[in-house]
Parts: C-alpha cells; structure tokens; sequence
C-alpha cells in the first residue's frame, strides 16, 4: 500500500505567504480570555481577547528570524507552549535548508511570553524533514516530536526539574511530515502519524516516559490531512482523509479499527475539537473545499457511526480554522485569508451550531 503524499508538498517555509500552524494557536488562557497566535515576518505576533470578545494587537513576541510556521499546545494549567523553526546556515546543496526548533511560553493572557530558547534539532545537519507537533501531558511537561532524516520520529521531552531530555530516536519509516500529538484522560502523551504502510500510534505506558511504537495499522492514508481528539472515555480518536477522499475516524483505545464516516469536501487537512451543541457533547471537524471555504460537521462526541453533515462557512481562508471552545463549551474558530488577515468567529447561544458572523482583526 502507498499513500498519498501531503498536500500540498511543499514545506511550511516554502511560501511566506502560507505559514503552517498545529495545535491551539487560539488559546483559552485560565481566566476565560483567548489568545491568538500566527507566525509573521520572522516573529510571532499575538492579539489578546478583552470585553465584549473583542480583540487588541497584533503584538510581536519575538522569536529572531523565524520560518512561517508555529506549533502551539497547552496543559491542564493553561500555559501556552510555543514551538517555531529557525534556521541556522544554509546547506552546501541547493535549496537546502538548516533549521533548529525553538520554544517560548506564556503563562498569562496578555502577558509578556519567556524568551524563545532553542531546543536544537535532531538531526546532525539540522535539514528539514518535517512539521514539530507538541503536547503537554499532566504534569506540564512539553514533548515534541518532528520527523527526522531517517523518516522516522524523534521526541524531546522536558525533565521534572527543568530542562530537556536528549533527542530520543522513537524509530519508523516514510512518517507523515506533519503528525500530531494529543494527551490521553490520564494525562499521556501520544502520537500518530502515518506511513507507506498504513496508520502508526507511539504511545507512554507511564509519565514522561520515552514514548513505544506500536505496528503500524494497514490502511489508505492522505498525509498531512490528520487531526486528533480526546474523547468523554479519555481515548483519542484520530481523523484523517483517506485515498478516496472519504473521513476516515481510527481509535484504537476504543478498539475502533480505522473507518471511512463521511465524504470530505476537499483534499486538504483536517482540524477538529470538542464542543458543546444543544447541551450534548459534539466533536467539531473542519475542512476546506478547493476554493477554501471552510466547512463545518458535528456529531456527539465518540458517535462517528451517525455520519457526518457538512455545512460551509465564512470567507475564503488559507486553511481550516483552529478549533477551540470558550468556558461554557461553546466553539471558537479563527482563520488566516489569503491576504495574510485574521477572521474569528464564535457560536451563538442557539440552537444547532449557529455561528456569529466571521470579524477580521
């Protein structure tokens, strides 16, 4: 079995024009108040979330010479992770590209973020090969995991009293450029990733432990199209379109074999969170169809036998949105347009996923 590659293929530093961003990059800091996050200029900048849900920035954070793509991810104490690329020489081949990952935090809305540090690469050369993705398991550790010059996955991990452990070589083949990492109930961290052979899940069998490969699991896989969630039962369910451009939904703590729910509305990535429709737990994917236009499913969370409805959304944007909810369990989307401008919108208290309209920052 061969799956398709990502697409598009291109890295996420190929186009200036079209960061890539993982994770919670609008982030619900402890007190309610979200933060959005979008790569820029070789720099992060930042709008802070005040009354009346309106938003103030955008803010720069720093971060030196960045490559237009950001990795963000939170923990159950709400502080925001950050993980970026920075490149540090250029390769002897052409068009190479040496880079080193770097990391800030921020530990209160609005606040000033810690400097960004490096966390070096795991790779000698530094070559990229691939997207970080990050996860903060229960105790607030940060683990990322980026695809490595074998094809494989490597890990750090931060150490319970500060600082990193070595890069871990967690092995494999012809990865996924882009995998993605979610937190279990009982405050684990996973991953999944694809590969020419099929669905691949690491996994810890205890905190902070160095995470175990499992076999990979047959099936028809469009990388670069995956997303994750954790459910009511404390298992993740992953998302992702297969060769046929069908949703596919594989949870193998549910014991739940990788199977095509519904017709995808394009080729292209998947985002999805938790939220709260009519009272009822819902897991809420997006994706958008050839002319970018986001569109919108919902179903009780862990219920992917019931299918999946589409429903379009909003202006044309670069990606699907990152998917958050607010205290109450209502969602919030944000989106980059094609310009580079931010459109956020949130869901109305009425019935059904009734959103307000789409606001440019």
């Amino acid at each position: 079995m061969v799956n398709r590659p990502q697409a598009p293929a291109a890295p996420a530093h190929g186009s200036p024009q079209a960061p890539r961003m993982h994770g919670d990059w609008l982030a619900r800091g402890a007190e309610g108040r979200f933060s959005l996050y979008v790569p820029r200029d070789g720099e992060v900048v930042r709008w802070t979330e005040g009354a009346g849900h309106r938003f103030t920035g955008p803010v720069g954070i720093g971060g030196g010479g960045l490559l237009p793509f950001l990795a963000v991810a939170q923990g159950p104490d709400r502080y925001v992770h950050l993980i970026s690329l920075r490149p540090t020489a250029t390769g002897e081949e052409a068009g190479e590209q040496h880079v080193e990952l770097v990391h800030s935090i921020q530990y209160q809305t609005g606040r000033p973020n810690v400097e960004w540090k490096s966390i070096g690469h795991s790779n000698n050369h530094a070559e990229w090969f691939g997207n970080p993705a990050v996860a903060v398991d229960a105790q607030g550790r940060v683990h990322v995991f980026v695809r490595n010059r074998g094809g494989g996955v490597s890990a750090r991990v931060q150490k319970d009293a500060g600082g990193w452990h070595p890069w871990w070589d967690l092995r494999g083949g012809h990865t996924d450029r882009n995998p993605v990492a979610a937190v279990t109930g009982k405050g684990l961290v996973e991953l999944y990733t694809s590969t020419d052979r099929g669905l691949r899940r690491y996994v810890q069998h205890d905190p902070g432990a160095k995470p175990v490969a499992e076999d990979p699991v047959p099936a028809s896989v469009v990388q670069g199209t995956l997303t994750a969630v954790t459910g009511p039962s404390g298992h993740v369910t992953l998302y992702y379109l297969d060769g046929e451009g069908r949703v596919c939904v594989w949870s193998p703590g549910r014991g739940l074999a990788p199977t095509p729910f519904a017709q995808g509305v394009g080729g292209g990535p998947l985002t999805s969170t938790r939220c709260v429709i009519d009272g009822y737990d819902c897991v809420l994917v997006a994706q958008c169809d050839p002319a970018g236009t986001t569109s919108l499913g919902a179903f009780v969370a862990e219920r992917e036998d019931a299918g999946l409805y589409w429903t379009p959304s909003g202006p044309p944007v670069l990606g699907p949105p990152a998917l958050t909810a607010d205290l109450d369990g209502a969602a919030a989307l944000a989106a980059l347009t094609s310009d580079g401008a931010v459109v956020v919108t949130r869901q109305k208290p009425e019935q059904g996923l009734a959103l307000a309209p789409w606001t440019r920052l």
